[in-house]
């Protein structure tokens, strides 16, 4: 298949999921492996366009994040800092760097994914049935005990498949926050985890990309940036009335499928 194609589809597959809890890195995994697109070229690839899905998360929170960036303006205006966005990340951070040769070592398959599905399907329906009233409507409103607490919860994507969003909107609910509020505290502190996460993976390999290349990542980067974008919208306006429900039934169909595909077919 051209490459170029390929750049779109992989593009398209990390902007629909990067954001909704159904997991991007198993996504990214099960559709490099129907397309055949692997090895380091690809491993890089999909590293790189997940910037483009964090540049779109940049664009539509970009008031709050200028504002936390400005010390002067969170000391007048207070809500959401520096400090919440830390105490979301500290946690994963730690987990990430001491596991990080295990995780790509061992976890990156279609198996561990389907696990990492399933797994993550099951929280999300039990953080449904028993969360609370919530407490915290809005995301300015969230405490750094709260952060922390969802940060938390943000250990268990590590193991691909679970989802990053998934973990952490489930996190929130158990801890007194609306959909709305746990999925947009996701999404903010998804920017500075991915950017150093994809930075740390992207200087390791840098060097073995080429010029020839280019082409292929600025159509993979600009598409999982447009649809990352719409696809953010879609989900917050969708969390006004829905639950989690359907997301979780989808990883539990998507992780019976792919079990037939790779291992009884």
């Amino acid at each position: 298949m051209n490459e170029n194609i390929i750049a779109v589809i992989i593009g398209i597959v990390e902007g629909l999921t990067e954001f909704l809890p159904i997991s991007s890195t198993g996504h990214m995994i099960l559709a490099g492996s129907l397309l055949g697109f692997d090895g380091e070229k690809a491993s890089v690839f999909e590293v790189f366009i997940q910037l483009g899905a964090i540049l779109s998360v940049f664009i539509l929170y970009r008031d709050k994040f200028l504002r936390m960036l400005s010390l002067r303006r969170q000391s007048l205006y207070g809500g959401l800092s520096v400090y919440h966005v830390a105490a979301g990340i500290i946690p994963v951070m730690g987990f990430g760097y001491l596991l990080h040769k295990y995780i790509k070592t061992y976890l990156f398959s279609p198996f561990t994914v389907i696990i990492g599905l399933v797994a993550g399907a099951l929280l999300m329906l039990i953080a449904e049935k028993v969360a609370a009233r919530p407490e915290t409507r809005d995301v300015e409103q969230i405490t750094i005990r709260q952060a922390l607490f969802v940060g938390a919860f943000q250990i268990l994507s590590l193991w691909p498949g679970f989802s990053r969003s998934g973990s952490t909107i489930a996190g929130g609910l158990f801890f007194g926050l609306s959909r709305k509020a746990a999925a947009e505290f996701s999404f903010i502190i998804a920017v500075p985890l991915m950017l150093v996460a994809c930075l740390y993976d992207l200087l390791k390999v840098w060097n073995k990309l080429s010029v020839a290349d280019l082409q292929m990542f600025a159509i993979g980067f600009v598409t999982a940036f447009i649809v990352a974008y719409i696809s953010i919208v879609w989900f917050l306006r969708f969390l006004n009335n829905s639950t989690l429900a359907s997301f979780a039934y989808y990883r539990f169909v998507l992780a019976g499928l792919s079990y037939y595909y790779f291992f009884l077919r």
